[in-house]
């Protein structure tokens, strides 16, 4: 386990409790010359919980590759909407004020979530702002636009094809239709939108396919590259795969393709 870094100082950390009320990050920074690419990794759990095996190995993994990694501990229900978002923005902010001191590259920040941990990377990825240049906290100065998401097996829409238990954590139980359209991050998509990578399975029995495809249609109309890889079979949940005969192959075709974005 790595250092844990509170993303507001106005909130403390329990001494021996589970810590969800305070939002955090825990560094997983390469040493030697950089200035290193890094990933944000977020966690899936249905906006109910954080699932440890889409955290810390995927932190792991991408050091192996040569990416630093930032495991963000993000807030979960009871909080909803836009507590969530707003501390995924303050871990890209935060970690972009750093960039200097962890030796990173302020230009090469991008997030990497799993199911609702993808809803909360594609909403960073089309709700961004670049910072407001008058605050008086100075990482509050900084762009929270990731310049690329990884999105495996993501929850996508609020609308058609949700998850249902995701939606619900989030929103709450009749969320006013503005809402649910703000969320349905297909439906937010520009030509600023950062190029994203996607994996998913054919028959995921909770988060539909349709999720990833919907999304990069909508990267498709607005010319955003993507690169999308379905896989015919595999339950929901999977991780790195490393036991999956086909879904083992996408940390290996993500890493080309992070190559490929210059990561």
């Amino acid at each position: 386990m790595t250092e844990i870094i509170l993303l507001w100082d106005n909130v403390k950390l329990e001494e021996n409790g589970p810590n969800e009320s305070a939002p955090s990050i825990q560094p997983y920074l390469l040493e030697g010359p950089g200035p290193y690419p890094v990933m944000i990794v977020v966690a899936g759990g249905g906006y109910a919980r954080r699932a440890e095996h889409e955290a810390y190995p995927i932190a792991e993994w991408l050091n192996s590759i040569g990416v630093s990694a930032v495991v963000l501990n993000y807030r979960v229900a009871p909080f909803k909407h836009p507590v969530p978002l707003n501390d995924a923005k303050r871990a890209i902010r935060m970690v972009r004020y750093h960039s200097a001191d962890w030796n990173l590259d302020p230009n090469r920040i991008g997030i990497l979530g799993f199911s609702a941990g993808g809803h909360l990377a594609s909403s960073a990825g089309t709700h961004y702002d670049f910072g407001n240049p008058v605050a008086e906290d100075p990482i509050e100065r900084c762009s929270s636009r990731p310049d690329l998401m990884v999105l495996c097996y993501p929850v996508i829409s609020m609308g058609e094809y949700t998850h249902e238990g995701s939606r619900l954590n989030l929103l709450g139980e009749k969320p006013e239709a503005e809402l649910v359209e703000l969320l349905s991050n297909e439906n937010q998509i520009t030509e600023q939108t950062p190029p994203a990578f996607l994996w998913h399975t054919a028959d995921d029995a909770s988060v539909p396919v349709e999720n990833s495809l919907k999304f990069v249609a909508g990267l498709g109309r607005h010319k955003v590259p993507f690169d999308l890889h379905i896989f015919e079979s595999g339950r929901h949940g999977l991780g790195l795969a490393e036991e999956h005969l086909e879904a083992r192959e996408w940390p290996r075709l993500c890493e080309l393709w992070l190559r490929k974005q210059g990561f």
